[in-house]
Order: C-alpha cells, then structure tokens, then sequence
C-alpha cells in the first residue's frame, strides 16, 4: 500500500474543543500506531482534505513522523478553495500549519463551495486515487465519517480497497496503554 486516505470524526463531533486537548493526545497515538504498520507494509502518502479533527491531527502525526526520520509525505487535497473560511481564526491557524507543512496541496474542484455534491466528488477521487483508507470511525456513532465509510466500504466488498477503522474501543485501549506506561 503506498498511498492512505485518513479521515474521520470531525473535532465538535467527539466534543474535543482545543486542538492539544488530553483526547487529542490519545487519537494522535491511535493514529501513530496505525501508520507505523501501515509503513511496514510500504506507505509513503497519506492524504487528507484538511477538515478539523482528525485529519488536522492526522496531518500532525505525519509531521511528526517525518520530523523522526520516518519516509513518509503528507497530501492535503481540499475539496473546494475556501474551504476554512467560515473557520474561526485559531483553526484556519491550524489548517494552514498543516497545509505549508505538506508535501502537496491542492483543490479537488478549483472553485468556492457550491453544493454538497462538492464532497462526494471529494469522496471519490480519494477513493479512485488511493490504495486504501484509515478511519476514526465507530460503526455504533454514526457521525460525519459515515458518508465516506459507506463509499469505502463498498469498494472493500469487491477487494478492491483497503479500509481500516479506528473504533472507541481501541481508542479506550491506547487510553489505557499510554496510561499503564506513564
């Protein structure tokens, strides 16, 4: 697998309000853990869109890999330009240290938002361009992810993709992981 789609929970959707909350913390180990193994197996990109929550850490963990010698690369592909614009200032901060820390960036449509169909679009180039996706996504909270999930998913079925999740159940596991090592 050389290139990975992760995504998921948007941060308002687990109640995590500060992008250094303890929570955040804890998603950002899931996702290190995760990533190691997918470098095992020959990742070199993930990519994101640059949503709040779990792609922005995502994009972090990456940094925070390459700052480690690791031979990753981190793509943010927005779905649209302006996609951060209604954002309050201490996000759009955040998405934009992400994106001038990527290796890549660039709009999936080269134009404002104009309908929703703008992220199924999203969707499915990322799909279509990918080996296979990682999600922070549990099956019993349906949340933002699901959309995504479902297209994913579709194509795991017919084995043409790789699909991972990330569920509470193993978020509460690096809780206490990380807990029972301090």
């Amino acid at each position: 697998m050389k290139s990975l789609v992760l995504t998921g929970y948007k941060s308002f959707e687990l109640g995590i309000f500060k992008r250094d909350a303890e929570e955040a913390r804890y998603i950002k180990l899931a996702l290190k853990k995760k990533l190691l193994s997918f470098l095992d197996l020959g990742l070199e990109w993930v990519i994101i869109s640059g949503q709040l929550g779990t792609e922005l850490w995502a994009g972090e963990t990456v940094n925070e890999l390459k700052a480690e010698s690791f031979p990753i690369k981190l793509a943010v592909l927005e779905p649209f330009q302006g996609q951060a614009q209604n954002w309050n200032d201490t996000n759009k901060q955040w998405q934009e240290e992400v994106i001038l820390s990527a290796d890549y960036h660039a709009f999936i449509t080269e134009r404002p938002y104009e309908n929703p169909g703008q992220f199924e679009l999203r969707d499915r180039f990322m799909i279509d361009h990918t080996d296979g996706a990682l999600l922070l996504y549990d099956l019993e909270r349906e949340g933002s992810p699901r959309f995504f999930y479902e297209r994913a998913k579709a194509m795991n079925e017919q084995n043409q993709y790789s699909l991972e999740l990330i569920d509470f159940y193993e978020l509460q596991e690096i809780v206490y992981e990380a807990e029972t090592d301090f």
